[in-house]
């Protein structure tokens, strides 16, 4: 029989909503502020825009405490915030481009966007009530992001934008499947990473003190290597390419612990830029605009050349260290500044200050994640976890990186602040499954398997321990107690593998 909880007692329950307060307030007061700088009175919309975010936001908070009422407190109130910044962000680019004779309403659809993506969420979080079900569709999980990947390919479905091949365009509505295919990777590489950890970790040689693997191991991370540089080669997509390959590099070291694993990425993901810059002319175009970006030839260049980011850069300049204000700036000079330049719009009229303030969120996000992977007690949730935080925040980087020439640009978006409806639907899911998996890291193991539906509790765990992925000296499980009966690995025998 399950244990009910009443409402008032549940862990998290007044720190959540104490944090959605401001969290609101300032996405609608973004949008307000707006609208007197544009224009000089409150936008007309201000009521209905600021009751259905306040609605969509509550309404979410309800099923979280209904359905997962141990899950992170945080997490929800600052995906909000993000998107309400965002939303705000992209309707004062509507106002300009309207100045400029060019009507768009980007503005009301990200907000339909982000409603289908809040209830997706909530979606999420009803039907999947343990996030270890998941691993019983690891292969699965395979051809489903295999297939997501290579659909833009199928000739009369995929469309090509801005030159690269990565949209699908179904019933007059574009749609990016590559970014549902990093969350079903990011299954996949759980599920097969949990099950082959052991082998991938106490195998092979030790070289000046890296412990490498053995040669018939490295057959993932090539075959990882070779799909990303597929993708770039016949989907033209740098940035897609770039995030599949860190995302299996990343979880193959949370699971094994091995920096050997990380050199070895690192070693292959230069070589593949040095052998896609100079082979592919899209790719070294990218580096010739990143390296080259003030010259006149590179500015002028037609496609790829570096007038949008040297805009850009000029922008960010413009706002300094405290910005423009909301509405006082010229964003809107910038090409896809509602989009792959988003971050350059915020940067000039909120200047570094707010930008900052913006990245520590998206720290503080991904930190929330990665405590989420520490404390749940089975080894695909921490892979999990740990994987999808790690998308986010890898994210964040290459498209700060970008925009501000740190690295070439990748025609990522920023997750939850970008226009774009598939980003969006695509990150609320991943929140919405952090969301899930917290709930199991801070709930108690006797109430978890009280749970209907819920799988049988990781063994050895008891109530209070949060043990994380340590091994023994000689390699053994975790200490705390290993994964439960559905997640049961092969033991390995170190002898035979030397």
């Amino acid at each position: 029989m399950a244990t009910v909880i009443p409402y008032r007692a549940r862990p998290g329950r007044h720190l959540e909503l104490l944090l959605l307060v401001p969290a609101l307030l300032l996405g609608v007061g973004a949008y307000a502020l707006v609208g007197l700088a544009t224009q000089g009175t409150v936008p007309a919309g201000i009521t209905g825009y600021a009751v259905g975010l306040v609605g969509l936001s509550v309404g979410l908070h309800v099923v979280l405490r209904w359905r997962a009422p141990y899950a992170d407190p945080v997490l929800l109130p600052i995906v909000v915030a993000l998107n309400g910044i965002g939303l705000a962000m992209i309707y004062r680019l509507d106002i300009a481009y309207a100045l400029r004779g060019r009507e768009t309403d980007f503005a009301a659809r990200q907000l339909a966007w982000t409603a289908l993506a809040v209830i997706l969420a909530a979606v999420v979080l009803v039907v999947l009530r343990d996030h270890r079900t998941l691993r019983r569709y690891t292969y699965t999980a395979m051809v489903v992001g295999l297939v997501l990947i290579v659909l833009p390919l199928v000739p009369g479905l995929g469309t090509e934008i801005n030159g690269a091949q990565i949209w699908i365009r179904v019933a007059g509505f574009s749609f990016q499947p590559a970014e549902i295919g990093k969350i079903v990777l990011a299954t996949f590489f759980a599920g097969y990473l949990v099950t082959t950890r052991d082998t991938l970790a106490l195998a092979g040689p030790k070289v000046l003190g890296l412990q490498l693997p053995r040669p018939r191991d490295l057959g993932p991370i090539l075959l990882a290597w070779a799909a990303s540089l597929a993708v770039l080669v016949l989907q033209r997509d740098l940035g897609t390419s770039l995030l599949f390959f860190g995302l299996f590099v990343a979880m193959l070291y949370l699971a094994t612990e091995r920096l050997s694993w990380v050199v070895i990425g690192l070693g292959l993901f230069a070589g593949g830029a040095v052998l896609a810059a100079n082979v592919f002319s899209h790719v070294e175009q990218r580096f010739a605009a990143w390296l080259n970006a003030f010259d006149d030839d590179v500015f002028n260049a037609s496609p790829g050349g570096s007038g949008q980011l040297v805009r850009g850069l000029f922008g960010m300049a413009n706002g300094g260290l405290l910005g423009t204000g909301w509405g006082e700036g010229r964003p809107d000079l910038v090409p896809f500044a509602e989009s792959d330049f988003i971050v350059a719009s915020l940067g000039e009229e909120l200047g570094l200050t707010g930008l900052l303030a913006i990245l520590l969120a998206y720290l503080v996000l991904a930190q929330r994640g990665l405590r989420t992977a520490i404390g749940v007690r089975d080894g695909f949730g921490k892979l999990l976890a740990g994987g999808l935080s790690f998308v986010v925040a890898f994210q964040c980087f290459v498209v700060v990186g970008g925009v501000t020439r740190i690295i070439p640009l990748t025609g990522l978006t920023m997750p939850f602040l970008a226009y774009g409806g598939s980003s969006l639907l695509a990150n609320w899911v991943i929140v919405a499954l952090l969301l899930r998996i917290s709930d199991s890291a801070r709930r108690p193991t006797r109430e978890a398997a009280a749970e209907p539906g819920a799988l049988p509790p990781v063994a050895g765990a008891d109530d209070a321990p949060r043990a994380g992925w340590r091994r023994g000296r000689r390699g053994g499980p975790a200490e705390g107690g290993g994964d439960g009966p559905d997640q049961e690995t092969e033991r390995i025998d170190v002898r035979e593998l030397r």
